[in-house]
């Protein structure tokens, strides 16, 4: 299966995937009730102010910063929503009988791809939870993969459970993507196509431009279905997200291609720090 559009010059190796996400968040105590019940994940480590939550690998780091705002309704430039990737279907079916013993608004959409359910934690920051479908069943146009938005079925997903009941993010829980508002799509592509050096894989979903490494549907969306502003300082927001890369020397590979395209790439404890058009930070670090 060949997907998507190769960049110019730079592409990122096949291997990359998305790391962790950290955020920003106004209660941490609220925020790990909430992580602990409702999605069930571990708390690796707790801190004053702080804590790292996963299930067999750390995957979301929470950072306090009290009396916060929640995110606007309509969202800022930044985060849309980070998207937690259950490794079988059958534990998305257990995930989704979990839910309908809780009083959380829920959104699910079947995305040809994947099956997917949206939540929203206490500072309204957006999270989806999701199964993939075989890779060999993705369709496509071309060397573009179609993706959609469908009703979810339900009672099919639930049934696929097979009995199985809720136990929490089992291991091999990952973060499959992140997804971000962004002011344009021209410019999105600049700089995480052009620069950082994702293949573009689906193009002619509305308002929205996905990208991503070695052939998946995408460890990234971008869309324009906010009006902005960025997040400021004093609300809920992503802090930064990682990828993956293989080594070291891939990773100087990306700076030089971004300081080529006129971005920062600076040298932080975890690899490269940089930034998109918008502020969104993001991390690129070594696999360890």
């Amino acid at each position: 299966m060949i997907a998507g559009t190769r960049p110019p010059g730079f592409r990122l190796p096949q291997s990359t995937h998305v790391g962790a996400v950290h955020l920003q968040v106004a209660d941490l105590a609220s925020s790990l009730a909430w992580y602990r019940t409702v999605l069930g994940f571990r708390v690796l480590r707790e801190e004053a102010r702080g804590a790292v939550l996963g299930a067999d690998r750390p995957l979301v780091h929470l950072h306090l910063r009290e009396g916060v705002r929640p995110v606007p309704r309509r969202g800022a430039y930044g985060l849309f929503h980070y998207a937690i990737l259950l490794p079988e279907r059958r534990t998305l079916g257990a995930f989704v009988s979990h839910l309908g013993q809780l009083d959380e608004r829920v959104g699910m959409a079947d995305h040809t791809v994947s099956e997917a359910l949206y939540l929203w934690d206490p500072d309204n920051l957006g999270i989806e939870v999701y199964a993939d479908r075989p890779r060999s069943t993705w369709p496509q146009r071309g060397n573009e993969v179609v993706m959609t938005t469908d009703p979810l079925d339900v009672p099919d997903l639930v049934r696929a459970a097979e009995g199985t009941s809720w136990q929490g993010m089992p291991d091999g829980t990952t973060l499959g993507h992140v997804h971000l508002h962004v002011g344009d799509l021209d410019t999105a592509r600049g700089f995480y196509h052009e620069a950082l050096g994702l293949d573009v894989t689906v193009w002619h979903y509305p308002g929205a431009l996905f990208l991503s490494a070695g052939g998946y549907h995408h460890h990234l969306g971008t869309n324009t279905w906010s009006p902005g502003p960025a997040a400021a300082d004093d609300q809920a927001r992503l802090l930064h997200w990682e990828l993956v890369l293989p080594d070291e020397a891939s990773l100087l590979e990306a700076a030089a291609s971004l300081k080529e395209a006129g971005y920062r790439a600076e040298r932080v404890p975890e690899g490269i720090a940089t930034a998109d058009p918008w502020g969104t930070a993001l991390h690129l670090t070594p696999r360890a």
